[in-house]
This record gives C-alpha cells, sequence and structure tokens, in this order.
C-alpha cells in the first residue's frame, strides 16, 4: 500500500504540492484560532450546587441539607462521584459525571433530582456557572483615594461587574472586599417594651408592608386601568413610615421603635491592594475558550469603564493575568522550536551536503505542524505547553523519518 502511494505521489507531483499547499493555508488559519492556555482542560464535567443557609451549624446543613441532595444524586444517570463540603452557613455539593458527558445534560440531569428534594423553608439550591479548573483567568481591583469602601462595592456589584458579565466567554465575576450596604433596622428593647411590642410583629409588619399588591383594574371611558396598591419601600423614609400596630388610635410607626439606617453587612472575607483597603473582582471563564483573547477583552472593557467612574476610582488589571503565565511559557517553548529547527538545518548540511535533500527533509517539519493543528481543530484541542512540547520533541522523529525515506522515494 505505501508502495501505491509512493508511486501515485510521484507520478502525480503538482496534485500532491497543490494539496500540501492547501494544507498549510488551512493549517495556518486553524493555528491561529485554536484556544491557547497553560495547561489542557483536565477536569471531568462537573456540577457545583451551593446551599446557603444562613446561621445553621455545619453539624445541621450536613444532615438536613447535603445529604439529601447527596442521596437524591446518587445512582442518577451518568453521575461518577458526589462530593459534599459543609461549613458555618454554607454547603456544597460536588457532582462528577464520565468523561464523555455533556455539561449541559449533566446539568438538566441535577436540576431535574433537585426538583425532587425536600429541604427546610428558605434553603435554595444554586448551581454554580460552568467553569473549569484553570477558569480563573484574572483579578481586577478597585480602589480609589476619595470614594469610601460602600461606594467602592456598589460600583463593583452594579456597574463593573455587569459590564463584564456581558462578555461573550465570561462564566463569573465574583467580587471581594469594600462595604456591601444594605437596609439596616436596630430595633430598640427599650421602646418595644414602652409600645408593648416584640421583636416578631415588627419583623411580620415589615414583611407584609414591605410589597406591593394589585386590586384588578376598572373601566374609565373604554379603557383599563390597573388598580395598584403601591407599598413597597425604596428610601430609608418609606421604611421609617411603616406603620408597626396601633396604640389608642395611634399608629406606632418602625422610626418610633428602632434605628432606619444604611450599613455595611458583616464582613467573612476582604481584600486590599498595596496594604490598602480595595475591591478585588475575580474573573472566571467558560471551559474552550481563549484566555489570551478573553483577557484582552476584559481589559478592553475595563478601558471603557474607566472615563464613566469617578475621577480618583482606578481599576488595575495586572493584579494577576493568567495570560501572562500562557504568554511565557508558550514563548519559551516556541525559542526551543526555533532553535531547534535551526540545529536541525545547520546538522543536515553539514552531514548531507546537498541543498536539495536538506530543503526536501525540512518540508516534513512545517507541513506536520500543520496537519496537527488541524487535528487539534477537529478533536477539539488547545494549544498549551504540554502539546507545544510534545511538538518540540517529535521534531527529532520527524527529521530522521525524513531524512530515511528520502532516499527511498528518489528518482
Amino acid at each position: 500500500m505505501l508502495d501505491n502511494l509512493i508511486k501515485f505521489s510521484l507520478q502525480n507531483r503538482l496534485l500532491v504540492v497543490a494539496i500540501a499547499a492547501l494544507l498549510m493555508v488551512y493549517g495556518v488559519f486553524a493555528i491561529v484560532n485554536l484556544p491557547v492556555d497553560v495547561l489542557p482542560d483536565l477536569n471531568r464535567p462537573r456540577v457545583t450546587i451551593f446551599l446557603e443557609a444562613n446561621g445553621m451549624a455545619p453539624e445541621e446543613i450536613e444532615t438536613q441539607i447535603t445529604l439529601p441532595v447527596e442521596s437524591a444524586l446518587n445512582g442518577a444517570p451518568g453521575v461518577e462521584i458526589v462530593r459534599s463540603s459543609s461549613t458555618i452557613g454554607i454547603g456544597m455539593v460536588f457532582v462528577e459525571f464520565g468523561w464523555d458527558s455533556d455539561i449541559y445534560r449533566a446539568r438538566q440531569i441535577v436540576a431535574e433530582k433537585l426538583q425532587t428534594v425536600q429541604l427546610p423553608d428558605d434553603i435554595v439550591p444554586v448551581m454554580g456557572p460552568i467553569s473549569s479548573v484553570m477558569g480563573q483567568i484574572m483579578l481586577v481591583g478597585i480602589s480609589a483615594d476619595s470614594t469610601s469602601a460602600a461606594d467602592l462595592r456598589t460600583l463593583a456589584d452594579f456597574t463593573i461587574r455587569r459590564r463584564l458579565m456581558s462578555i461573550k466567554g465570561v462564566s463569573q465575576v465574583i467580587p471581594m472586599g469594600g462595604e456591601r450596604l444594605q437596609y439596616q433596622v436596630l430595633i430598640s428593647s427599650t421602646k418595644l417594651k414602652q409600645f408593648n411590642l416584640s421583636i416578631d410583629e415588627v419583623d411580620k409588619a415589615m414583611e407584609l408592608t414591605n410589597q406591593n399588591s394589585s386590586g384588578g383594574f376598572f373601566d374609565q371611558y373604554g379603557s383599563e386601568v390597573l388598580i395598584r396598591n403601591v407599598g413597597r419601600a425604596y428610601t430609608l423614609e418609606d421604611l421609617k413610615n411603616t406603620v408597626i400596630s396601633n396604640r389608642d388610635g395611634l399608629p406606632v410607626l418602625l422610626s418610633q421603635v428602632a434605628d432606619v439606617r444604611f450599613g455595611a453587612a458583616v464582613k467573612r472575607g476582604d481584600a486590599s491592594i498595596n496594604a490598602k483597603p480595595a475591591v478585588i473582582l475575580t474573573v472566571e471563564k467558560q471551559p474552550s475558550f481563549n484566555t489570551v483573547t478573553l483577557t484582552e477583552e476584559v481589559e478592553k472593557a475595563i478601558r471603557e469603564l474607566q472615563p464613566s467612574l469617578p475621577p480618583d476610582v482606578r481599576l488595575n488589571t495586572n493584579i494577576f493575568q493568567q495570560k501572562h503565565f500562557i504568554q511565557a511559557a508558550l514563548t519559551n517553548v516556541e525559542h526551543a522550536l526555533r532553535d531547534g529547527f535551526i540545529l536541525v538545518v545547520i546538522v543536515l548540511f553539514l552531514f548531507l551536503l546537498n541543498y536539495r535533500t536538506t530543503l526536501i527533509t525540512l518540508t516534513a517539519i512545517p507541513l506536520s505542524l500543520v496537519i496537527t493543528a488541524i487535528v487539534f481543530k477537529l478533536f477539539g484541542y488547545s494549544i498549551n505547553t504540554l502539546t507545544l512540547g510534545g511538538l518540540a520533541i517529535a521534531i527529532g522523529e520527524l527529521v530522521d523519518d525524513a531524512m530515511a525515506n528520502q532516499p527511498s522515494v528518489s528518482v
């Protein structure tokens, strides 16, 4: 069979050269568009489930929340391993599927199983975004001279994060640090006793009054007009004027029994830049996206956002970038490939002392590389340090085979 292939190639030289040229062009196109990463994606399809339960101890979370979820997911189609972790106020369940499982089908199976689990009130299972082991591509720092920590966190949550989440390929943006503002109602026990009220009455009144309701509609000159009861609080004054109860025919307002104000939530972590308080955004990518290209898109979005922010707010994208490691690693391997290619050229010419034979032998290197890129594209592989290292090692074998076969096909 090999003899027939060689004979056909020698008899149809122009056709072989044309096919090689087409492969070269398409291979270069494939190389340019291949995803670039430090390492290949080595993790199996995995679904992470977050179970937030404020105030519950780890033992309670394990017995009442994570264990029922684990039991429901064990034995599901394609599930290989189910693990869980329980800590103060939160439980996490990790569901790993087989290598050949589709991640979207896996998430659908998990969502269906979660519907059958009976959990305590107010516990809502939330599936984490689709990400990978090498998904954390960069950190974005937000700092300022005069802007408060609360304003920085508000900018991060409602302006910067939303812009970054709109970028194709970004899986999640996780903020840390600053102060998360919240409406705080600081109840005075003395004032409650004065009005003969309990904390439960205050809580129930706030829950029932802070909502909008509909009263249907009425017909006005042939048009339907919506009837609404607008009771949701939008400002501190709205909350302060919430009626808790009636005493002696007079309403007791929330402001009479509590101090209502904006305040920072209790922190369970913080962030800083150069030992100064700041907000850090962790940007995670979706699998199979090009880390270098996606990082450049994030940097472009940051540059576009900067003019719309307060003058003293600074956005730092150089705290950590996986792109730097990728570029350094790939540059080192590329230099090794280049140096190896040059040495092969010199050694071949010194031993063969024939330009034609050397040129024929060296055509195997670029042609084999571009064909490898085409194979990578077909199978969904990425360019990384492992694959480039393998190519660097394979150059010697390529040249050896080309040298051994060249005399056999010479005419």
